[in-house]
């Protein structure tokens, strides 16, 4: 199943570095959180990716073809689409980087390089800002067993300091813990039946928004609910918790053992 990671949107809470070069790009330790990202899909023996380039492409590009240049083979190579074999530690990964567009719908971008690569199949779908120790086959599995369209991943995040409760202007309730929330919000890993691209009409489109919506209304969107390990990357604050788990050697997002 290839792995499409989106990597367009601007980051636009992470300071200079957002507007110097893709979000997929700004590093946690010495490697960009996408090079994270691919390499966990690698160790569960997930190889084959299609990068959805947007803002800053070339700072993505630029990664692989001058910074990792010895460890790339250049498979293909034209304006909008490049394939390349990208030699990991232990792994080979394939990857299809593909120009969708800088002001693309997070669903034109999927729609956008699943008809230039003229797929018609079945894929798995995240974004290039958020890390987990989530089981890509457990959530695979749970897609097909339970015949979903679309499978979203739930998680449970950390809560924010000094939650509020307020009842006519007075507070009932003071929290100033850090546990973990008590709803779950979408952690951006799906699995996505091919069945379900259709729903994306146009390069304007937003997967959140239209799509979504609609497999809910037809009762095929599922839930995979995952308690463990998820942060995304959107403020300084979370590149710096991050970056400060790494210099710990804490790689939270590392799955232990692949099942």
């Amino acid at each position: 199943m290839k792995i499409f990671i989106l990597c367009g949107g601007l980051g636009t809470r992470l300071d200079y570095e957002g507007t110097l070069k893709a979000k997929a790009m700004i590093r946690i330790g010495r490697q960009p959180i996408l090079r994270h990202l691919i390499d966990n899909f690698c160790d569960q023996n997930f190889n084959e990716f299609v990068l959805c380039l947007g803002h800053k492409p070339e700072s993505i590009t630029n990664y692989f073809f001058e910074e990792n240049k010895k460890k790339i083979v250049t498979l293909k190579k034209t304006k909008l689409h490049s394939r390349i074999k990208f030699k990991l530690k232990n792994k080979i990964a394939f990857i299809d980087l593909v120009y969708t567009g800088k002001y693309s719908g997070t669903g034109g971008r999927i729609k956008i390089a699943y008809d230039i690569l003229k797929l018609k199949e079945d894929i798995f779908m995240t974004y290039s800002d958020g890390l987990s120790n989530v089981s890509i086959k457990k959530i695979v599995d749970f897609h097909y067993k339970h015949s979903s369209l679309v499978t979203l991943t739930a998680v449970r995040p950390k809560r924010r300091y000094g939650i509020l409760k307020i009842n006519n202007n007075k507070i009932s309730f003071f929290d100033n813990s850090k546990k973990k929330s008590d709803v779950y919000i979408n952690g951006g890993f799906f699995v996505i039946s091919n069945n379900a691209i259709k729903y994306i009409k146009n390069f304007n489109t937003y997967w959140e928004k239209e799509p979504i919506n609609y497999i809910k209304k037809k009762k095929k969107l599922f839930a995979y609910k995952h308690n463990g390990f998820w942060q995304s990357m959107d403020t300084m604050k979370d590149k710096k918790e991050l970056n400060d788990l790494y210099k710990k050697n804490k790689f939270l997002w590392k799955i232990k053992k692949y099942n």
